[in-house]
């Protein structure tokens, strides 16, 4: 598990670089709110909506080669866009960076439920809040990087993670030895629920309606109302490690509680949460994004959870789903908020990224069990 989330804080450091390089990149090219949010597409539409097909060859072939080769691919690729001379180039070396992401994280997330035993919620934690910690080190790094040497020092970012992905490619014997063997594996799991998992994908899609719009506004928001870019970088910062250490605590409660009442406590949460950024700020503002943090970040691993529970006969499909399709959704209507913000004002883009939590909401009360299904068996006459 310690390799495993080693590897996905690698992943998201190189995806958690963007939002610090995009204030830069909006000075650089003089991009609008839209333009800016349609860097953010570029990277989620390639890091997450093909992630269904990289699930899909997983359960198919497996794929344990992805994990070295899509890190490497994920630092490469924002390296470049870094230093790219023109907006045309940075789009395209995010969706490279952005496919390298998407290879990861169906293969990883598989072998972590593989190696989570019956602790799954608590593993798939352990294994989220790799990437949490990574996401959150990504803007950490990167603000300081560019100031000092320009966004051509953005190539150094490659370095950290590429040491990591040849880390992967020489422990790669050990984590296959996790594969269960034919018979005890998602085939004896239970029966697929699709129409539960589609309803949990509507929760995902709209939970990452407000993560988008705040990963991408949130340095911007801070720049509108007069605060330097690293102050946005380090709230930021703050928010996604904050998440992280929600993490560690959400996945126990999950193995205990039961996965929807944490999913629905931390949903009912968040909206409230964000309104108290936008209108009070200072440091109480502070507080409640470090909280809207704890609630969406620290149930990625719960929801995932939740989906390879109601699709138990193809994990990989239901990460790639769960990881990918859904929050990919999520980050197209963050489009909608770039544009919403150059229509009326950021704002309102804001407000509008506090509602999404609430039809989050609603329909997460509609989930049912994620306990399988147990057909009834005839008990003999005595």
């Amino acid at each position: 598990m310690a390799v495993l989330s080693t590897g996905h804080g690698a992943t998201d450091f190189a995806n958690g670089a963007l939002p610090a390089l995009l204030p830069f990149m909006v000075d650089s090219f003089r991009l609008s709110y839209t333009l800016a949010a349609v860097v953010m597409l570029a990277s989620t539409a390639s890091s997450s909506l093909v992630q269904p097909l990289f699930g899909a060859w997983s359960d198919r072939r497996g794929a344990l080669w992805l994990l070295p080769a899509g890190l490497a691919l994920a630092g490469v690729g924002i390296a470049l866009a870094a230093a790219s001379p023109s907006y045309w180039l940075v789009l395209l070396f995010v969706v490279v960076s952005g496919l390298g992401v998407a290879a990861y994280h169906p293969e990883g997330s598989k072998f972590a439920a593989y190696a989570s035993g019956a602790k799954r919620a608590s593993g798939m934690s352990l294994f989220s809040v790799g990437g949490n910690i990574g996401y959150a080190l990504g803007p950490t790094a990167t603000t300081p990087l560019v100031l000092a040497l320009g966004l051509t020092g953005g190539l150094l970012l490659a370095l950290p993670v590429l040491g990591v992905a040849l880390a992967l490619l020489l422990v790669l014997p050990f984590l296959s030895s996790f594969v269960p063997k034919p018979g005890t594996g998602a085939a004896a799991a239970g029966e697929d629920r699709p129409g539960a998992l589609a309803l949990l994908l509507g929760v995902i899609a709209f939970r990452s309606v407000a993560w988008f719009g705040l990963i991408t506004f949130v340095p911007l928001w801070e720049v509108s109302l007069g605060h330097s870019k690293a102050h946005g970088s380090h709230l930021l910062s703050l928010m996604l490690l904050a998440g992280g250490l929600g993490t560690l605590a959400a996945g126990p409660l999950a193995d205990r509680l039961g996965r929807r009442p944490v999913l629905i406590a931390s949903l009912a949460a968040t909206a409230p949460l964000i309104l108290v950024y936008v209108l009070v700020g200072g440091i109480p503002g502070a507080i409640a994004l470090a909280f809207v943090g704890v609630c969406v970040i620290s149930t990625f691993g719960v929801t995932m959870v939740m989906a390879q529970e109601y699709l138990p006969r193809r994990i990989g499909m239901a990460s790639g789903l769960s990881i990918g399709l859904s929050i990919g959704l999520g980050g197209i209507a963050a489009v909608g908020l770039g544009a919403l913000a150059d229509s009326v004002d950021l704002r309102a883009a804001m407000y509008a990224a506090a509602a999404a939590p609430l039809v989050a909401l609603a329909l997460a009360a509609l989930l049912p069990s994620t306990r399988p299904l147990r057909r009834l068996a005839p008990e003999p006459v005595l």
